[in-house]
């Protein structure tokens, strides 16, 4: 993208991780919290939560692959959960607590299974758990997620996010509140870059569908989470309910699950006041930070 737009506080650089150069947007100083953007947005996201929470902890803010001003290669979209890995060595973070919308919360319940031992606190905005109980309602709501299909679909997918109407599509359809269509427009923006257009459809195709397959099967049965969890849900949501949402007590020490009012699927967009509430209860409530570590690597920024 050719410029940031502006906040006040806010820091950009560009990181290089093993396989690629991301963007990060930065603020504050503290105990590291990485905002973790959805689909279709960008670190921008977080532009009602940064100033708040910068406050207290140091705000880290990726465009995550394929996203916003960070590299858009052809591959790399199986196990996104290896970017965030990577961005934590690179900064010399050991620990961090981690906050994710969407696609990029489904990267995050990943992230916490596989590595517990680098995450502090989650909280997960707008998706279910992956233990989510089945039930008959799921398929009152299934063809509300045609759009993922389409997304995935090579040729079809691509030329629609290029196109733009389906992007100004999610954030009506899905939002309770109104968002600035100058927010909107910015978001749509990005996926005139045919790299970027190409990246979003794959990473419906080969990440988002097939995570939410494993879910569908029970592969997540056997696993435990331990990381202190807190699930946020907008009220208003018409493809993600509260019934939805059981069945973790067997397999999660501590997930606790918020209903955010007056909201749908874009919580920080839509009440960004009370989701940056929850996300001060997750870091209050987490354990205490053990001593640090020596880093494992040390950013380097390019140009």
């Amino acid at each position: 993208m050719a410029a940031f737009p502006q906040l006040v506080g806010i820091e950009h650089r560009m990181v290089r991780l093993a396989a690629l150069r991301m963007h990060v947007a930065e603020a504050g100083q503290g105990e590291p919290v990485l905002l973790l953007h959805g689909f279709p947005q960008t670190w921008w996201e977080w532009r009602e939560i940064i100033p708040g929470l910068a406050t207290t902890h140091r705000v880290i803010c990726p465009d995550l692959r394929g996203a916003g001003a960070t590299d858009a290669p052809a591959d790399g979209y199986v196990h996104p959960e290896q970017d965030l890995l990577d961005l934590l060595d690179a900064l010399g973070i050991e620990k961090a607590h981690v906050v994710a919308h969407d696609w990029a919360a489904m990267a995050g319940y990943e992230l916490c299974l596989r590595h517990p031992e680098r995450v502090l606190s989650f909280v997960s905005l707008a998706v279910p758990h992956p233990w989510m109980r089945f039930s008959p309602k799921l398929l009152t709501v299934m063809w509300r997620l045609w759009f993922q299909y389409a997304i995935a679909t090579p040729g079809l997918g691509p030329w629609l996010l290029r196109r733009g109407g389906l992007v100004r599509y999610l954030f009506r359809a899905y939002a309770a509140q109104p968002i600035e269509r100058s927010d909107v427009d910015l978001f749509a923006a990005q996926f005139r870059e045919p790299q970027r257009a190409r990246a979003g459809s794959v990473l419906y195709r080969r990440f988002i569908i097939p995570g939410a397959m494993r879910i569908a099967r029970g592969a997540y049965r056997g696993v435990r989470l331990r990381t202190p969890t807190r699930l946020l849900y907008g009220a208003a949501d018409p493809a993600l309910r509260a019934e939805f949402l059981g069945g973790s007590a067997e397999h999660a020490d501590d997930l606790t699950v918020v209903r955010i009012e007056n909201a749908a699927h874009f919580l920080a967009d839509e009440q960004p006041a009370a989701v940056l509430a929850e996300i001060r209860r997750a870091l209050a409530a987490a354990p205490p930070r053990p001593p640090a570590a020596p880093p494992r690597g040390a950013a380097s920024p390019t140009g």
